[in-house]
């Protein structure tokens, strides 16, 4: 084919193939097939340009730092994470305050899930760069991932920092904080961990009190049954700070999960 080309120049160029991986050995599109599963997605996967230091770290580093979600077994956390006890975080965005969190604990490791292939390459890229070892990055669904591939009790925290809020009404049955959302996580948390949301939009943050006062398998850090001052390990991100500066309040909630009675020894 290249010499027909050589030899004539205006013959057009074959397309890509669109099943190929963008970046080899990197994340693959739908690890786990999951569009042939019928069921309401919390999230919209983003198109964006990927820069080429994001291409290289998704190309270099994928292999040893990123997993799948493929729903094909169960991860051993110990294994994949030096015995460390480990968060999940659902939706990282670019990756900064991530990065921020793990430099500040390194004795936790950070489990962090999208799937915004830029936003990954950058949280790789920051890893690297800082000397992150506590940090894993997958690509996929995270109900999967809790649902199929996380053993009970393996986590020491979730954290959900502004998910997408779905503002209208005939879509707030795609919000990520719903009951069922908090039954699996509960299963997959360890007694006494902490599931720490935050959000800056009023209704939702509502939602979220409410529902999650309400789950039996979780309650309230605060004595008051309200929201929680920000944490000083949650860093104050760019896009909070643009939301505060339009004058958005910004929400945090921190539940802990609750030893279930029908589990305790007698």
């Amino acid at each position: 084919m290249s010499e027909l080309r050589h030899q004539n120049p205006s013959a057009p160029t074959p397309l890509r193939d669109r099943s190929a991986p963008r970046f080899p050995g990197g994340p693959i599109a739908d690890p786990a097939g999951s569009h042939h599963e019928r069921r309401i997605r919390s999230f919209q996967p983003r198109r964006s340009r990927v820069t080429t230091g994001q291409g290289d770290a998704l190309k270099r580093l994928w292999p040893d730092w990123g997993l799948e979600i493929d729903g094909l077994r169960v991860l051993d956390l110990v294994e994949v994470f030096d015995g460390l006890p480990v968060v999940l975080e659902i939706g990282f965005g670019m990756g900064e305050a991530t990065a921020q969190m793990a430099a500040a604990d390194p004795g936790t490791g950070i489990l962090a899930v999208d799937v915004h292939t830029p936003g990954q390459g950058n949280l790789l890229g920051l890893a690297e760069r800082n000397g992150l070892s506590n940090i894993r990055v997958a690509n996929g669904d995270a109900i999967i991932l809790l649902r199929e591939m996380l053993a009970p009790d393996a986590l020491d925290g979730v954290r959900v920092y502004f998910p997408d809020p779905w503002p209208k009404s005939r879509h707030h049955k795609r919000r990520l904080i719903q009951p069922e959302f908090l039954s699996l996580a509960a299963q997959r948390l360890k007694p006494g961990a902490v599931l720490h949301c935050a959000t800056d939009w009023e209704p939702y943050a509502e939602q979220m009190l409410e529902v999650l006062s309400a789950h039996p398998d979780f309650e309230n850090t605060q004595q008051d049954g309200g929201y929680t001052p920000r944490p000083a390990f949650r860093p104050l991100t760019r896009f909070e700070s643009q939301g505060l500066n339009k004058g958005h309040a910004v929400h945090d909630l921190m539940f802990r999960r609750v030893e279930r009675i029908a589990s305790r020894v007698v």
